[in-house]
């Protein structure tokens, strides 16, 4: 059993956040004050404080032909978790890269999406036909 991981991220709008990931991506609400909230973050406790709408930078990276934005973070999920909730994301938020498979043929094929949250932060969930290929290393094209 992996350990749950704990991040905290500062947002301008906790109602507005709240809703975002609890309607949109069903996470669980935990604990909470007038000045933040815990989510459930598919087993781990993502926390946001309100700062006065701050948030980080926005970067991006050429990743299998798509731009993709840093810093983001998100879930490995299995397959048919990761189908579910594309399905449930559709036309609830504007994806920046559409749900589709990466590295082909590799052993790091892999199922991916990225989109933005009510904070404008990127959050990347992604699936593996075989988690034993997660860390698994490939040759990168020359």
């Amino acid at each position: 059993m992996i350990r749950p991981f704990h991040l905290a991220f500062p947002c301008a709008n906790l109602e507005q956040t709240k809703t975002f990931y609890t309607e949109i991506l069903g996470c669980g609400l935990g604990r909470e004050d007038s000045s933040w909230v815990d989510l459930d973050f598919f087993g781990h406790q993502v926390v946001f404080h309100v700062c006065g709408g701050e948030t980080l930078p926005k970067y991006y990276n050429p990743v299998d032909a798509h731009q993709v934005p840093l810093p983001h973070f998100g879930v490995i999920l299995k397959p048919a978790d990761f189908d579910a909730l594309a399905e449930r994301l559709r036309g609830n938020v504007e994806f920046v890269i559409e749900p589709y498979r990466r590295f082909k043929g590799t052993p790091g094929e892999q199922d991916t999406m990225f989109f933005f949250d009510n904070n404008g932060y990127a959050l990347e969930f992604k699936a593996f036909e075989d988690d034993r290929f997660i860390f698994e290393p490939f040759e990168s094209k020359p």
